[in-house]
């Protein structure tokens, strides 16, 4: 990308595209565009087109998503299919109508089957069933990717599709009913430490493993792979390490200076037994990560803290 290329950011309020924002103005790109969800609603097709042909961007970073954690799937599973496909129908068909250079579209690592072979390789999307508490977001991602290979078999646009792991990092959601394990027990710990609480209610068992990344690292590397990488097939954006959740709950809990009991309620669902990336394609590309899990969370704590002293 050259440094004055007009690039658009879809999702630049988020955690992810917040951090792509930042990384690109740290490289010295000036000329990003975006707007918030109330100035352009990407689920309004012609909305959508009008934005792009007035302001004909170059390279486009499609960041925007409905999200949330295991309650939110399970919760909003219509809304969840129906948003994230419209969302992401009208940025690659207007992207291909005003003919971008280049389009990088985000998913997750739930697009693979529950039980494929750890660590999970690209090659295994599509291959077994997938894991039912987040079905409708991962068919949403999956139709993303084939979407973006078929547009570049068809009308041969040079679009190309990232798979990141469990993220974390600033301006995450902190919300109880809808956020990720990681922010969710950051808050849960934080709030029952202020209360002077005995306990804190985890769900499941603790023994599903968990790979997470911080957003900054996952922002540098679509970045990267937005300047190197012109392939059709997806790539795995992670660190490919993991742990129990149980392992990040004592990390959080340490951190946060909490010193009560965690109470696993074991009715609760733990969701995926394991979701391991395989960045090996990744590292061959010439990137890694540099921000390790406990700087990460005491990074992320940090500023969780001057939020809600």
């Amino acid at each position: 990308m050259e440094k004055s290329a007009k690039i658009y950011v879809a999702g630049h309020r988020g955690m992810v595209g917040s951090a792509i924002v930042r990384n690109l103005q740290s490289k010295g790109y000036t000329n990003i565009v975006y707007r918030t969800s109330k100035e352009l609603d990407l689920r309004d097709y012609n909305a959508v087109q009008a934005f792009l042909q007035e302001e004909k961007p170059e390279y486009v970073f499609l960041a925007a998503a409905k999200v949330g954690g295991i309650v939110a799937n399970n919760t909003y599973k219509g809304q969840f299919l129906f948003e994230n496909l419209q969302i992401q129908n009208n940025v690659i068909h207007g992207s291909y109508l005003i003919g971008v250079k280049k389009l990088m579209f985000l998913g997750s690592s739930c697009i693979y089957p529950k039980f494929a072979p750890q660590p999970l390789k690209e090659e295994y999307l599509l291959t077994g069933t997938l894991e039912p508490t987040n079905e409708p977001y991962a068919i949403a991602k999956i139709a993303g990717i084939k979407m973006c290979e078929a547009y570049r078999d068809q009308y041969g646009c040079n679009f190309i599709s990232v798979m990141p792991t469990n993220l974390y990092g600033p301006n995450d959601n902190y919300d109880l009913n809808n956020s990720h394990v990681l922010p969710a027990m950051i808050r849960k710990f934080h709030e029952a430490k202020k209360e002077n609480k005995s306990q804190v209610e985890l769900w499941g068992t603790g023994s599903p493993m968990r790979e997470f990344l911080h957003a900054d690292d996952l922002a540098d590397a679509c970045v990267y792979l937005m300047d190197t990488y012109n392939d059709s097939t997806l790539v795995n954006i992670g660190t490919g390490v993991d742990i129990t959740i149980k392992e990040l709950a004592e990390t959080i809990k340490a951190e946060v200076g909490y010193e009560g009991e965690i109470f696993w309620n074991t009715e609760k669902p733990d969701g995926t037994p394991r979701k391991l990336m395989d960045v090996s394609k990744l590292h061959g590309l010439g990137w890694k990560h540099s921000i390790d899990l406990k700087e990460g969370i005491h990074k992320v704590y940090s500023e969780y803290k001057e939020l809600n002293a």
